[in-house]
């Protein structure tokens, strides 16, 4: 086994496991994190990137168990009813995505290059801050508190990550935070729409995949999905503390920096 695949999907867990959460943009990190360790092999593969995802998925649903499950013996009636409602309308959000972004996927990817990344990073970067700055009228507090127009709404934000560069959770939190959704019910209900979205395009890459696939591959993305999983636990824990009391002006900040890095890199470096 080339214990070099396997200490990349390590390094590549711990990314992903951040990155998928936080607003700032796993595919800009996966741009310089490619460069830096020259990744190449099946680490480097379409169903590895996409797949790997389940394990930070996996933290969803470890986290949010309570929530998330509508057969729960300790909810009562009601509770039970509006976790259906909840999934319902996550359902709803999820449209959007699986209409128009599976019809612009592949002609999107043509897009996946340095210039655009660092240009949406610092696009979305701008937004966080100058959002974060103008006076804003919170009117949804909870979950339950969502229409399912401004679900379907939030889903149609969800459709710009396909942009390279954006951050589904980045568009999702920002389109959110414009309907008038708090920052903690912003950030948990992207967490809850990243569930059917990224369990549904890593089951598509591993069906369509259709180069051999060894032992040793299931180890290397076993390793690379239990690393995200732990990571992701650890950054959706400290996102949803963060939010209580900060807002998103820090992630803003590190998107500039993080774009301005990317074309210094590729203009004087590479």
């Amino acid at each position: 086994m080339d214990i070099f695949e396997i200490l990349k999907s390590v390094f590549l867990g711990i990314v992903e496991g951040i990155t998928e959460w936080l607003p700032i943009s796993s595919t800009g990190h996966m741009i310089l994190v490619n460069e830096f360790i020259e990744n190449t092999g099946f680490t480097a593969s379409d169903l590895y990137l996409y797949v790997i995802q389940l394990g930070a998925i996996l933290a969803v649903v470890t986290l949010y168990f309570h929530k998330l499950n509508p057969f729960s013996p300790k909810k009562t009636e009601q509770e039970k009813q509006d976790t259906w409602q909840m999934w319902f309308k996550v359902i709803v959000a999820c449209l959007p995505a699986a209409v128009i972004g599976l019809l612009l996927n592949d002609y999107m990817e043509s897009f996946e290059n340095w210039q655009v990344v660092s240009s949406t990073l610092i696009l979305y970067g701008v937004a966080f801050i100058f959002l974060e700055q103008r006076k804003k009228t919170v009117r949804i507090d909870s979950v339950d508190d969502l229409d399912y127009k401004t679900a379907l709404l939030i889903g149609a934000f969800q459709v710009l990550s396909i942009i390279p560069g954006t951050s589904r959770s980045g568009s999702t939190i920002l389109g959110s935070m414009i309907l008038g959704c708090s920052r903690a019910v912003s950030a948990e209900f992207s967490f809850f729409l990243a569930i059917p979205v990224m369990v549904g395009v890593s089951l598509l890459k591993i069906v369509t995949y259709d180069l051999p696939f060894t032992f040793y591959d299931v180890v290397v993305l076993l390793t690379g999905m239990a690393v995200a999983y732990f990571v992701s636990m650890l950054a959706i824990k400290f996102l949803v503390g963060f939010v209580k009391k900060h807002d998103f002006k820090a992630f803003g900040i590190y998107r500039i920096l993080l774009g301005v890095l990317v074309i210094l890199y590729f203009l004087l470096l590479k």
